[in-house]
């Protein structure tokens, strides 16, 4: 059985930093794609980003290019989520999301909601003005 647990939420100003978690167990798909999704109160669940491990590729939504950076470290089985210069628009639920197959080769299907089949519970990210 898979799980993801998202860990590393909070509250912080804006232009400030922080660095989600998400530890995974049951996961034994070492080239499948994961990635990160927010949601905010009315909205719909998008992309932020996603890591190809099997070609070291990442996909970044256009709104955290340049701020936010994936990674993910086999080792402790967890994907990291570096969010920096943060805006009150960031703030969302934040989720984590695993997929059983590589990233797609372009980033509008590497972070579609369908692409993905596991996911993680979410954790809260607000940030203040």
């Amino acid at each position: 059985q898979v799980q993801l647990l998202e860990s590393g939420g909070g509250s912080v100003q804006a232009g400030g930093s922080l660095t989600l978690s998400c530890q995974y167990s049951g996961y034994t798909y070492t080239g499948g794609s994961m990635a990160w999704f927010r949601q905010a109160p009315g909205k719909e669940r998008e992309g932020v980003t996603a890591i190809s491990p099997g070609s070291g590729r990442t996909f970044y939504a256009d709104s955290v290019k340049g701020r936010f950076t994936i990674s993910r470290d086999n080792g402790k089985n967890t994907v990291y989520l570096q969010m920096n210069s943060l805006k009150p628009e960031d703030t969302s639920v934040y989720y984590c999301a695993a997929s059983s197959a590589p990233s797609p080769p372009n980033t509008r299907l590497a972070l579609a909601r369908g692409s993905f089949r596991y996911w993680g519970q979410g954790t809260q990210v607000t940030v203040s003005s």
